[in-house]
């Protein structure tokens, strides 16, 4: 159930924040999802985790991109730390997407593999 904050302000509070870990394994074990880097350009050409669709938050078309994609997936959202994509989470929450997870501490807390240049 929503809170008084959720229904009037229109904030999920609900956004499943995960450590790395859990982000690793929901997302090996998620046949329906996509991997969302919402950092900039040039931090997703410096390094990024593979298989990753770049969308920067800070484009002003952020939310027109967000909006096209198929809400019948599941979102697995990184940046460098954690707090953009736990902001593109809630607007994509906001969206009508129902199955969006944040990875906690970002690409920073990453154990994973990685992409270089």
């Amino acid at each position: 159930m929503k809170s008084l904050l959720s229904s009037l302000f229109g904030i999920n509070v609900d956004i499943p924040n995960l450590d790395a870990d859990a982000f690793a394994n929901m997302l090996d074990q998620d046949n329906n999802s996509i991997l969302i880097d919402v950092r900039t350009l040039e931090e997703n050409t410096a390094i990024r985790i593979p298989n990753t669709k770049l969308i920067d938050i800070h484009e002003v078309n952020f939310l027109d991109k967000i909006g096209k994609l198929d809400r019948s997936k599941s979102y697995f959202v990184y940046c460098r730390s954690g707090n953009r994509s736990y902001v593109a989470c809630r607007q994509m929450k906001n969206l009508g997407f129902e199955k969006v997870f944040n990875l906690r501490g970002g690409i920073i807390s990453w154990n994973g593999d990685i992409e270089e240049g």
